[in-house]
């Protein structure tokens, strides 16, 4: 995927096995000495992020993950470059207290769960955090502004009376010059134009833009997957994966079958690329795969002409079982 890539050093999120709930104490609930601890340690972290000191952070990270950082020290370094001369301001903490969490029967680290209820009212921010050890656990949200605003967000956890990082999610929090409350207004008015494939990848633009990582959820985000789930064209209202493609006619009769859309904002243009991934048998020939990667962005488009005044190109992957992803981007005018 063209996207930057976050680093995650918890492991990849699991829906099954989840423990019952832990507690969450949010920021205008917690000591001051909590809360000063943690944001002094987010903005440290965020410091160190900003100025490329890998070793800082190494030194700063639990032991299981900093043993092995050569991967994280790369995300690093791509980050750093998107931080310079950025403002750093810590925005959110929580406290997680784990420290009730009982090992798996075969060993392995639980799934856990806290409720964060904001400001006694119905609203939450939730975390669903996989394969956590016992333990108290924090975690930190910090903008980086400057030119292009990012979000560095980080959990952590108390080791030997510190807080050392667990868990670094650095992203982007504007795509083609826009946040993801544009995204979302533009989404909502789309679907009300009946432009219900414009506001179902806007939607998902916006989520990827308001939301810190893929373990927090919150009542906002909720919203916004009900509203992107109504908006949802008649073709994508079950999904779009492998086992149920959306499936296109080209011009030629060919058909592809598409098992994944989103979208993406690599190249910086002035709007956003549709992103399609299309199964497809191996070719050898790659004048033989741009063709048909060509060919299937005009059959997509073909299909649903909207999506061509709301993006800015198209992005065709074409996935082949024991190759590696054929990947191409066509701008709108290029796509016949």
């Amino acid at each position: 995927m063209m996207r930057f890539k976050i680093a995650l050093l918890a492991a990849g999120l699991l829906l099954s096995g989840v423990v019952a709930a832990e507690v969450c104490t949010t920021q205008s609930q917690m000591t001051s000495a909590d809360r000063d601890a943690l944001a002094a340690t987010g903005r440290s972290l965020a410091t160190k992020v900003q100025a490329d000191d890998v070793n800082g952070l190494q030194a700063a990270t639990v032991a299981e993950y900093a043993k092995d950082f050569s991967g994280i020290g790369d995300v690093v370094g791509t980050t750093a470059a998107k931080l310079k001369g950025g403002t750093i301001a810590v925005q959110q903490v929580y406290l997680l207290d784990g420290t009730q969490l009982k090992k798996n029967a075969d060993g392995s680290a639980p799934d856990a769960q806290f409720f964060c209820s904001l400001n006694k009212s119905v609203a939450e921010v939730d975390f669903l955090i996989p394969g956590l050890l016992p333990g108290r656990y924090g975690f930190v949200i910090v903008d980086v502004q400057g030119t292009s605003p990012w979000q560095l967000s980080f959990l952590l956890r108390q080791d030997q009376g510190r807080w050392a990082m667990a868990g670094f999610y650095p992203k982007a929090l504007t795509a083609a010059g826009h946040d993801g409350l544009w995204y979302w207004a533009q989404a909502r008015a789309m679907a009300a134009r009946k432009e219900h494939w414009n506001a179902w990848l806007y939607y998902r633009q916006a989520q990827s833009l308001l939301q810190p990582t893929g373990f927090v959820q919150s009542s906002h985000l909720e919203k916004l997957k009900s509203e992107q789930a109504a908006a949802a064209p008649p073709a994508l209202s079950d999904g779009i994966s492998t086992s149920a493609p959306l499936v296109v006619k080209g011009a030629n009769g060919a058909e592809y079958r598409f098992v994944g859309l989103s979208v993406d904002d690599s190249l910086g243009a002035p709007k956003i690329d549709v992103v399609a991934h299309l199964q497809v048998e191996a070719a050898a020939d790659s004048a033989v795969a741009k063709k048909r990667n060509a060919d299937a962005a005009s059959a997509l488009l073909a299909a649903y002409p909207e999506l061509r005044k709301a993006f800015h190109g198209v992005w065709i992957f074409a996935e082949a079982t024991g190759q590696n992803p054929y990947a191409t981007e066509e701008a709108m005018d290029e796509i016949h």
